[in-house]
C-alpha cells in the first residue's frame, strides 16, 4: 500500500476525530449555557466546577458511590417550593483488563436531582423493573408487590420495612409513577430523595425528575409525614 495513501487515511481519521470532538465540545457548551440560564431563571445557584464531596455527603445513595474519581459538576442548588433541591451531572470511573493484561479506563456520566424531604425517611428504592429483576424474582429474590398488578409488573420496589413502603406509596403515588417518565428513586435513611437514570438530563428532564420527587413526597399521607418531621 503506497505510503501517501496511508498518510491520507491517517489524516482523514484524525480530521474526523477532531471534528467529532469539536461537535461534542460545542454541544456540551450549549447544554451548560442552557442549564445556567434555567438555574438563573429560578434564582438557583449554578457552578460548572467539579465538586468531589457528594459521595461523602450522601453516602447511602448507591448511584454516587460507584467506581472512583467521583465528582459532580454543572451543579444547581435552590429551592423547589418549600424544599431545598440539587440538580447535577455526575462522573465516576471504572476499569477493565483484557486477556493481554491491558487496562482500560471507562468513564461514566449521568444526571440526578436530590430533594430534601424535611422528613425522617426509611430506605426505599423504586425503579423500573428490568430483565434481571424478573430472573431474581424467579429464584425467590422478589421485590415488594402492591395491590396494583400493573404497577408491580412495571416497577421494582425494595425496602427493609415493607409496611413503610406501603404507607409512603399509596395508590395515588402508584398512579403518578405509572404516568410519569421513568427515574430510579431512592430514599436515604435521612431526609433526602434522589432521582436518577443513565445519560444526562435535558432541562425538561430535570423538571420532570423534580416534579416526580415532589409529587411522591406530596402524596405521603399527612399523618405519616407529621409523625416523621425531621
Amino acid at each position: 500500500m503506497p505510503s501517501h495513501f496511508i498518510v491520507f487515511v491517517f489524516l482523514a481519521i484524525a480530521a474526523i476525530v477532531l471534528g467529532l470532538g469539536l461537535l461534542a465540545h460545542r454541544a456540551a457548551k450549549k447544554r451548560r449555557e442552557a442549564l445556567a440560564a434555567w438555574a438563573a431563571a429560578r434564582n438557583w445557584h449554578f457552578t460548572e466546577a467539579h465538586v468531589s464531596s457528594f459521595d461523602e455527603r450522601f453516602p447511602h445513595f448507591t448511584q454516587l458511590n460507584q467506581g472512583d474519581r467521583r465528582y459532580a459538576y454543572n451543579v444547581m442548588r435552590g429551592r423547589e417550593g418549600a424544599r431545598s433541591a440539587l440538580a447535577f451531572d455526575y462522573h465516576y470511573q471504572t476499569y477493565s483488563t483484557d486477556s493481554k493484561g491491558r487496562r482500560t479506563t471507562h468513564h461514566h456520566e449521568f444526571s440526578a436531582v436530590i430533594v430534601d424531604s424535611g422528613l425522617q425517611l426509611t430506605p426505599l428504592v423504586v425503579r423500573a423493573e428490568g430483565f434481571f429483576d424478573k430472573v431474581k424474582g424467579a429464584f425467590g429474590w422478589d421485590d415488594i408487590d402492591f395491590e396494583s398488578a400493573e404497577f408491580s409488573r412495571q416497577f421494582w420496589v425494595t425496602s427493609p420495612d415493607k409496611r413503610w413502603a406501603f404507607d409512603v406509596l399509596p395508590q395515588t403515588t402508584l398512579e403518578l409513577l405509572l404516568e410519569s417518565p421513568r427515574f430510579a428513586l431512592q430514599f436515604e435513611p435521612g431526609s433526602h430523595v434522589i432521582a436518577a437514570r443513565s445519560g444526562k438530563f435535558t432541562v425538561p428532564q430535570i423538571e420532570e425528575a423534580l416534579a416526580l420527587v415532589i409529587g411522591v413526597l406530596d402524596r405521603i399521607p399527612r399523618d405519616i409525614a407529621t409523625a416523621r418531621q425531621a
